[in-house]
């Protein structure tokens, strides 16, 4: 069974970044990513759903160019259009999204990821996630995994 995790940020490009991160992990065979959605929510109040779509993975040659700017973000604003059908396939609407998005500050971002099988090695996964920041808004993960990823966002680097 998929698991959902939901990871809001202050900053709008927090979110990406940690998308960055996750398809990076992905790409060493860590995680099983079915789908994740970026939502920004601008100064005037209003979200924006980036579904991440097939972007570049850590082994491909135009990565790094990614890795850490906002062009992966502006590069996604093309992808508004159908966000996030894996999520949307358990029940994660757009609506939804929106609508969590909508409890952050202006100017806030959040990631919408959703995992298939749990990874062997979810110690390092954490531990590759030390320090990013975030707050865990919600997720399908039990309590105790829940406290452990936010323990791991907050976690000095």
């Amino acid at each position: 069974m998929p698991n959902l995790f939901v990871i809001g940020f202050d900053e709008p490009q927090k979110a990406e970044g940690l998308r960055l991160k996750l398809q990076e992990l992905q790409g060493k065979y860590v995680l099983d990513l079915q789908d994740m959605v970026v939502a920004v929510k601008d100064e005037k109040g209003k979200v924006k759903l980036h579904q991440s779509g097939s972007l570049p993975t850590a082994q491909s040659p135009v990565f790094p160019g990614f890795c850490g700017s906002l062009t992966a973000l502006i590069f996604l604003n093309a992808t508004t259009g159908a966000a996030g059908s894996a999520l949307a396939a358990v029940g994660i609407s757009q609506h939804f999204m929106k609508e969590l998005a909508g409890t952050l500050v202006p100017g806030g971002s959040a990631l919408f990821v959703l995992i298939g099988r749990p990874s062997p090695d979810r110690e390092n996964v954490l531990k590759e996630l030390g320090g990013i920041g975030g707050k865990v808004l919600t997720t399908s993960l039990s309590h105790a995994d829940e406290a452990r990823l936010q323990d791991a966002l907050r976690a000095a680097r």
